[in-house]
């Protein structure tokens, strides 16, 4: 990864989480991955490295390659492609799964990789499981979990609230997060879209970053966009960010939750 040549630590903490996840997904060498939300490529790389030489990931991202920092989308891509998983690995941005389309059977898993709540809504998650569902065998599923397991995983919890608050009754953003939901609303939407889910399993997330950045990102949506929720609720709101200010010293991730499906 680009910003490994950087910040090397942190990007270690981030292949080796990824790493995790995909061995509980049994992507298999030769296997032929679409990945939905590949943005930088952090498991663009990590699942290139389980389909092997004769395998091939297609990461797709509506974003603009212009979109990242400090590390862009396309500088990103451009960096992997000349590492030895180049080959195997064909990434596009500005591209709309709901526009455009692959042939059914193209590939053998979809992965959705804690990108779901860049949605714009549920509903919109909901038609793009639909769409995908002719295009793989199986669904690899992974997201942040509501769900906290300690104290020090309420911060991480309320930034997440409260950009959604924000997005929901706000003027519409492009935050990190648009559409936080649980895994219960994950398996409803599975289920309604012809997807027979597995149970949840919960993937360690010792040492990761998140929770610090995701602060970050917090008091900076709500810096540049409070104005815009209505008056009631933007005094709930900064009421969530006030007890936000009081946890933020040492904060630790959620967890995430890892579901696949077959159709």
């Amino acid at each position: 990864m680009a910003t490994g040549v950087t910040h090397p630590d942190v990007q270690l903490v981030q292949t080796r989480f990824r790493a995790g996840l995909v061995e509980t997904w049994d992507v298999q060498p030769g296997d032929r991955v679409l990945e939905i939300g590949c943005g930088q490529g952090d498991m663009t790389a990590v699942l290139a490295a389980a389909v092997g030489e004769h395998g091939h990931v297609t990461g797709v991202d509506i974003a603009d390659p212009s979109y990242g920092a400090p590390v862009t989308l396309a500088d990103s891509a451009e960096f992997l492609r000349a590492t030895p998983f180049g080959e195997r690995i064909d990434m596009r941005f500005g591209f709309d799964v709901l526009t455009e389309t692959f042939p059914d059977d193209a590939f053998d898993h979809v992965v959705l990789s804690q990108c779901s709540w860049y949605f714009a809504s549920l509903d919109q998650l909901r038609t793009t499981l639909a769409r995908v569902r002719p295009w793989a065998h199986r669904l690899c599923f992974a997201e942040w979990d509501l769900r906290p397991t300690s104290h020090d995983q309420l911060a991480h919890l309320l930034a997440v609230q409260i950009q959604g608050m924000i997005e929901a009754t706000g003027e519409r953003g492009d935050g990190n997060v648009r559409t936080p939901f649980s895994s219960q609303r994950l398996l409803a939407v599975l289920d309604e879209t012809g997807w027979h889910a597995s149970a949840p399993r919960t993937i360690d997330t010792t040492d990761m970053h998140d929770a610090a950045w995701e602060i970050d990102a917090c008091h900076y949506v709500v810096e540049e966009r409070l104005h815009t929720v209505p008056a009631p609720l933007r005094d709930l709101i900064q009421s969530h960010v006030d007890v936000l200010d009081t946890l933020t010293s040492d904060n630790k991730a959620l967890p995430v939750y890892s579901v696949t499906a077959t159709r």
